[in-house]
């Protein structure tokens, strides 16, 4: 939604003081996952799109690396600038992997989940980009009786991105390609309330863009992610587990 609501913004001339990106989404569906599948293919369908209009020349590319694995991680993790994490709060659905993209200098934009609140904590609340609603919000707003379709119909941003992907806009050979897609989002209940993240989302992106064309202070806060991601090595994982699971807290001493 990001990629395609950026893509927007390049046409219609409101993106010229952005910086230019290159997005890397890496993943895989089990066979029967189908709307994991349909996701993997927007992505491919949005990407052949944008790859191929020269007005987001050197201002926007979507690239899908199939086979996420542990070989791939290595490549891209070193690579990244940015680590999105961004699962839904309560769902504890981020883990280790945002911490090695830390480890490599990459700034993590995320929402207040799973190991996000580890490394906001060890890097310090002004080095990462925290954003969407807290967990005690999400149930709140389940509770009070969550309306997608309104988010959709009252955010232009938003409208436009959805009705591009239900239109056919990135599938002119079938364009009810990805009704589903949007139906799950405004008709369905959107069970992990993308659509009620995704102003504070887009508010965030843009502060990374701010932050990124201010080279030195983002290689500042860059260093200072890598500085804090210490209390997550392996040196203190195993001495943890040596002293509180195998009990050898006093051979350790001894040593």
């Amino acid at each position: 939604l990001h990629v395609i609501t950026r893509y927007n913004a390049i046409l219609h001339g409101l993106a010229d003081e952005a910086a230019p990106r290159s997005v890397i989404f890496a993943g895989k569906a089990a066979s029967s996952y189908y709307m994991a599948k349909q996701v993997i293919r927007l992505i491919h369908d949005v990407a052949s799109v944008i790859n191929n209009d020269p007005r987001t020349k050197d201002k926007l590319k979507v690239v899908f690396v199939p086979n996420y694995g542990v070989s791939v991680a290595e490549l891209i993790m070193p690579a990244a600038d940015l680590s999105e994490q961004i699962s839904t709060a309560g769902t504890e659905a981020s883990g280790t992997g945002n911490m090695k993209f830390s480890m490599n200098g990459a700034l993590t934009i995320g929402t207040e989940d799973g190991a996000n609140i580890e490394i906001r904590d060890n890097v310090g609340a002004e080095n990462i980009f925290i954003f969407g609603n807290t967990t005690p919000q999400v149930e709140a707003i389940r509770k009070s009786g969550y309306e997608p379709k309104s988010l959709y119909l009252n955010n232009p941003m938003l409208n436009e991105t959805l009705n591009k992907i239900d239109g056919g806009y990135f599938s002119t050979t079938d364009r009810k390609r990805y009704h589903d897609v949007f139906n799950t989002l405004v008709n369905y209940g959107d069970h992990y309330l993308l659509l009620a993240d995704f102003a504070d989302y887009i508010a965030t992106q843009n502060k990374v863009d701010a932050l990124y064309l201010n080279p030195s202070e983002w290689q500042r806060k860059a260093i200072l992610n890598v500085a804090g991601m210490g209390n997550f090595s392996s040196d203190r994982t195993i001495r943890d587990y040596a002293v509180d699971t195998w009990n050898m807290g006093s051979l350790l001493k001894k040593v």
